[in-house]
């Protein structure tokens, strides 16, 4: 199977669905959470699953390693994996802001060097942020730490966009809006989302496969909501 795609963040929500939508459709996914028991529950054949501490570059390397004995390229890389606090500013502490940014940005930015050498021309590193993270978007008190965060991120990426054009890889942001997920429940408790998280995940699957054929350096509002 030469078709292979790396997404994180798959114990639950968006991330969970992709899997499955990719596995599907005959492309060998690399399912990369902390909490791999949901996933590795699917027995799926076309799902590899590695419970890895994306903080952690050894636990990263083992990526690189099984990516390197099975010399396999990328057609996608998913950056889904995501942290939320929802506390006032005041109270937010130190340890919880560096952890919100460790996932949320430091992360990505690890796990992206570490898959450059698998991304080859024509490959799209598609990053999930938030409408939280985008200029001039309504912001929500109690999430200082995860919307700044989701700001720095599209920077990231807009800046490895130009880095990498004449290597071909494409990198776009999907800024999502509300989705039913365990995350939205920690951030706005009891509110109820006009999408399903298998919802987004197809237009996610689709946008990976086909958005680096009009789009590169771009972020694109996903919401059809507030928040």
């Amino acid at each position: 199977m030469s078709k292979a795609i790396l997404i994180t963040g798959t114990s639950r929500g968006i991330g969970f669905e992709l899997a499955k939508i990719f596995a599907k459709n005959n492309y060998q996914v690399l399912a990369v959470s902390r909490n791999s028991q949901p996933i590795e529950a699917l027995n799926h054949p076309n799902i590899k699953v590695f419970s890895v501490d994306l903080s952690k570059e050894e636990d990263i390397q083992q990526l690189v390693v099984y990516l390197q004995n099975k010399k396999i390229k990328l057609t996608g890389l998913i950056h889904n994996a995501g942290k939320l606090v929802n506390k006032a500013f005041t109270e937010i502490t130190q340890e919880e802001f560096h952890q919100v940014y460790q996932v949320n940005v430091f992360s990505v930015a690890l796990l992206t060097q570490k898959m450059i050498p698998f991304l080859p021309p024509k490959s799209h590193v598609v990053t999930i942020s938030s409408m939280g993270g985008v200029r001039g978007s309504l912001k929500f008190p109690g999430l200082a730490a995860y919307s700044s965060s989701k700001g720095a991120v599209i920077t990231l990426s807009e800046l490895l966009a130009e880095e990498y054009k004449e290597q071909e890889i494409a990198f776009n942001v999907l800024a999502l809006g509300a989705v039913q997920t365990e995350m939205l429940e920690e951030a706005f408790p009891g509110y109820k989302a006009p999408l399903e998280p298998k919802e987004m995940a197809a237009y996610i699957y689709d946008f990976t496969l086909k958005g680096h054929q009009f789009y590169n350096g771009k972020v694109l509002e996903v919401s059809s909501s507030t928040p």
